[in-house]
């Protein structure tokens, strides 16, 4: 995997962690360095974490699927996407809320995360370096996710939606490359 399919990845998989920072920047009346710290290290910290475990998982299985990886790979990733997609266009509002405390950003870390989880699983049969590919996700969805509660609290939800919709549609392009490289069909 190259440095910019990795990138387009890691800001695939940060979009839902960024538009529940947009939602966390839009709670909170005033925002601060360490408020903003918070919700990144959160973040951050647990999109680097999940793919690593998901890498672990999917090690233990790779002798017995890698003749259909690519297929696993793609399906994941297009499921995770298209989720993605339609939770940005349901109507449904989510209820704003302030609150930065452990058990708060440790559902939401977990929640904005379990689709790293799924990505980890096909890095383990992708070429992949894990350890870089990790840190790589984790700083960039510290970063969006800290511009996001700084957008959220200066713009509001305006992006929110399309963030979801814009990561959901990498990921699902993502999953449909590399099957077509699989297939022969093209060769980045």
């Amino acid at each position: 995997m190259s440095i910019v399919e990795l990138f387009i990845l890691a800001v695939g998989l940060s979009m839902d962690a960024f538009a529940v920072s947009v939602c966390k920047g839009l709670a909170l009346n005033k925002i601060t360095v360490k408020n903003v710290a918070i919700v990144g290290i959160w973040f951050g910290g647990f999109q680097a974490l999940m793919p690593a475990i998901g890498y672990f998982l999917g090690v233990q299985f790779k002798d017995y699927i890698t003749s259909i990886d690519h297929w696993i790979a793609f399906a994941l990733l297009c499921l995770i996407g298209a989720n993605m997609i339609k939770e940005s266009l349901s109507k449904d509002e989510e209820k704003e809320d302030a609150s930065l405390g452990i058990k708060t950003m440790l559902l939401l870390a977990i929640a904005t995360s379990i689709d790293a989880l799924a990505v980890g699983v096909t890095f383990a049969f992708l070429n992949v370096n894990i350890l870089y590919a990790v840190i790589f996700i984790g700083i960039t969805t510290f970063v969006l996710s800290m511009a996001g509660v700084k957008i959220g609290n200066v713009f509001g939800v305006k992006y929110k939606s399309k963030a979801e919709f814009v990561g959901g549609a990498i990921l699902i392009l993502l999953g449909i490359k590399i099957l077509l490289e699989h297939l022969g069909v093209i060769n980045f």
